[in-house]
């Protein structure tokens, strides 16, 4: 048993812990000089997310991999039922309701790291030809790829959508796909940018297209901009850090947090969260190189790659206006439960996928002693 134990613990990443504990104690700190109750809130959020990996963890996921399309098609029926039981908050309708608890949940985050798996699971079953896949494989992948994502931006949660359809795709770049299909693609989008916008873009979310192509940004853009330039070089000290401390930078801790790292931190600081950041994402997607016959590893690691780069680009650029203004957080940075806690779940899940990757040699070894 000793052995065995040895064998999973040997095969743990441990660089992914190195970079992202960087990024959680710096989150922490910001929130903490903001407002302690949050930060004590954040503090429980840590808890449960390290509880939530350890039971991620020893999952026996590639024992029941068989059990992920029924996941997945469990997430869709969650999906369709925000359509008809789902909550409404500020125009979008996202939740649904636990009976009894009172609490909430939000099905496409949820829906995030079955997602990533699924894919990785059709990936692993068809795997692709020498030249990448065909046409039929594409329209085959694409079914599963397109089906949440219409039921997540009819909600509406463009935001969310397009990121989970441009991770599913990216995968898909990253395994091999006939470069023909990808011209075609970029074409037919080109061509049907007009209609899009037209017919299938609601009107607030125009707005905040019209809003972004102005000359003039929003107030929240402006404050954030403001506190960026406050920060100069190497930042300010908490008393100093007025765009902040004085009330002015709305959503401080969550969505405007980066514009509340670079007050205090300045450049240099921001410079080094974004390395940080590349590091961590250059890292995943480095695993398709190492482990290059196991499609469900390179598909889940690179999807988490794919899915903290769109997060962490839409958030910065929203941030210092070169991006319309959504809901996305800053990955395993901004406050917040839901979106930490599922983040680190998808770590435990590569963290297991690694981890267990040999594990039918080590139970045929125990049953031979």
């Amino acid at each position: 048993m000793r052995l065995f134990d040895k064998r999973i613990i040997s095969h743990f990443d441990y660089l992914l812990i190195i970079f992202i504990l960087p990024l959680v104690l710096l989150s922490y700190n910001l929130i903490s000089e903001t407002n302690t109750a949050l930060a004590n809130k954040q503090l429980m959020y840590f808890s449960i997310s390290l509880v939530a990996f350890f039971i991620v963890f020893i999952l026996p996921i590639r024992r029941h991999i068989r059990l992920i399309p029924l996941l997945y098609w469990l997430g869709i029926i969650l999906l369709l039922a925000v359509e008809f039981f789902g909550e409404t908050r500020l125009g979008a309708k996202r939740w649904l309701s636990l009976p009894i608890t009172g609490m909430t949940i939000q099905p496409s985050e949820l829906f995030k790291p079955v997602f990533i798996l699924m894919i990785g699971y059709l990936i692993q079953n068809r795997e692709p030809e020498k030249g990448g896949y065909n046409f039929k494989d594409f329209i085959y992948f694409s079914f599963y790829i397109l089906l949440p994502f219409v039921l997540i931006a009819k909600e509406p949660d463009l935001g969310t959508a397009l990121v989970l359809l441009l991770v599913g795709y990216g995968i898909l770049f990253i395994i091999g796909v006939n470069w023909k299909i990808w011209a075609g693609i970029v074409i037919t989008i080109a061509l049907a940018s007009p209609l899009i916008y037209s017919n299938l873009i609601k009107d607030y979310q125009k707005k905040r297209i019209k809003d972004f192509l102005s000359e003039k940004p929003s107030y929240q853009v402006q404050q954030s901009i403001i506190a960026i330039g406050n920060g100069g070089v190497v930042g300010k000290d908490t008393e100093e850090a007025t765009q902040t401390q004085l009330k002015f930078l709305p959503i401080a801790t969550s969505d405007f947090i980066f514009a509340y790292f670079v007050e205090r931190y300045g450049f240099l600081g921001a410079f080094g969260l974004i390395f940080v950041y590349g590091l961590l994402i250059f890292h995943l997607l480095s695993l398709n190189y190492y482990f290059h016959d196991d499609y469900i590893i390179r598909a889940f690691a690179s999807g988490l790659g794919f899915l903290i780069f769109f997060n962490m680009s839409v958030n910065i650029l929203m941030v210092i206006g070169y991006a319309p203004v959504v809901g996305l957080p800053l990955p395993m940075f901004s406050y917040g439960g839901s979106s930490f806690i599922n983040f680190i779940v998808l770590f435990a899940i590569l963290e297991n996928l690694l981890a267990f990757r040999f594990m039918d040699s080590y139970q045929f070894e125990r049953r031979l002693k």
